[in-house]
């Protein structure tokens, strides 16, 4: 475990909301909690969007949330519609609420809960409109457990969607970041129809099209120790057609809208 990186006054007090979809995470969802609330960002909250789980996800989540007045929501989804509606979700009340800066990160412990801090200070001394938690850029790291179809698939994936949709991200499908919240007000989650994991490259696509500056940084990713994976053959098949579905659904985008900057490499 990383020791997190301690910001200045005023940037550790910055109203920081992670948002963290849940689907039959009781056993990591405590252990998840703890770790983020002992970060030091007094302005953290978490906002836990579960999709009806049936192992009692919820019902963990709202006691976490009795035990932590003021510093965890809960959003209940009346069943499971995928990764991408849930963020959508849990994103678009946290932005209703009023969130300045939205954290997305899974309850599976694979994202470092530690490594928020880091990527926050990222945010606030640039003008980026996203900062990306990467494996794939240099320093970034895959935990020695992760088993070698899953680096396969993984690398093929980033390789297939950068040649389809020239991205310049180097970790397209990463699903730990910190976004301002006028660049998601940006892209419009309205806009966003992706249902799967494909969820992250639609939105790394849409920033790339608005020409924001999207900045990566290191993180090593863990294996889950408890649970499964919530990867299907479903899955696999919207991610792989999606490319195809976002350059013609986006296609009328232009970089002449209100901007943030420009991508990274």
């Amino acid at each position: 475990m990383i020791e997190p990186v301690r910001l200045p006054s005023p940037w550790c007090d910055e109203p920081l909301t992670v948002v963290v979809p849940t689907y039959n995470e009781a056993g990591n969802l405590p252990r998840l909690v703890e770790r983020l609330l002992a970060l030091p960002l007094p302005g953290l909250s978490i906002l836990i969007a579960d999709d009806n789980s049936p192992d009692g996800t919820g019902e963990v989540a709202e006691k976490l949330a009795t035990e932590h007045p003021g510093r965890i929501r809960v959003v209940h989804r009346p069943g499971k519609e995928g990764l991408g509606r849930a963020y959508v979700d849990g994103i678009g009340k946290a932005l209703e609420d009023g969130a300045k800066y939205v954290a997305q990160m899974d309850a599976d412990l694979s994202h470092p809960p530690e490594a928020l801090p880091g990527m926050l200070g990222a945010l606030l001394s640039t003008h980026a409109g996203v900062v990306i938690g990467s494996r794939y850029v240099p320093g970034g790291q895959l935990d020695d457990a992760w088993p070698m179809y899953r680096r396969v698939l993984s690398g093929w994936a980033n390789l297939y969607v950068h040649t389809l949709l020239q991205v310049r991200i180097r970790d397209l499908t990463a699903g730990f970041k910190i976004w301002r919240a006028d660049a998601l007000r940006a892209i419009g989650l309205d806009r966003v129809q992706s249902n799967g994991y494909s969820f992250q490259v639609e939105m790394h696509f849409l920033a790339t099209k608005l020409g924001q500056t999207i900045i990566e940084v290191p993180i090593r990713f863990e294996e889950r120790t408890d649970g499964v994976s919530k990867m299907t053959t479903a899955t696999k098949v919207e991610s792989a057609m999606m490319p195809f579905k976002l350059r013609l659904r986006h296609r009328k985008i232009a970089r002449n809208q209100p901007q943030l900057g420009k991508a990274a490499d």
